[in-house]
């Protein structure tokens, strides 16, 4: 699942044009990301209120069991990461 701060219109859109198979959800309340420490905070930097490209792998209780967060948001794990960091979670 991924979620950003675009509205949910602007999600559907993305999704069918770039065939997305994964859930997107639109958290432009931004509710979500300051509770989980990923929303820019710095009045100064260009990406003001917009989201850090972070990786959290949940396990079926909720509890978070990997978080990485990018300094670069152009910076995105290699799907091989990702499927690293899920069996060394247990999750």
């Amino acid at each position: 699942m991924g979620v950003s701060v675009d509205p949910v219109a602007n999600l559907e859109d993305f999704t069918k044009r770039n065939k997305v198979k994964h859930l997107l959800l639109s958290d432009a309340s931004r509710k979500m990301l300051p509770a989980y420490g990923v929303m820019v905070t710095d009045t100064k930097s260009p990406m003001y209120r917009l989201a850090k490209r972070a990786y959290f792998i949940v396990d079926r209780k909720g509890i978070v069991r990997y978080v990485r967060v990018q300094a670069n948001p152009l910076d995105m794990l290699k799907p091989e990461e990702v499927l690293k960091a899920l069996k060394e979670s247990g999750a």
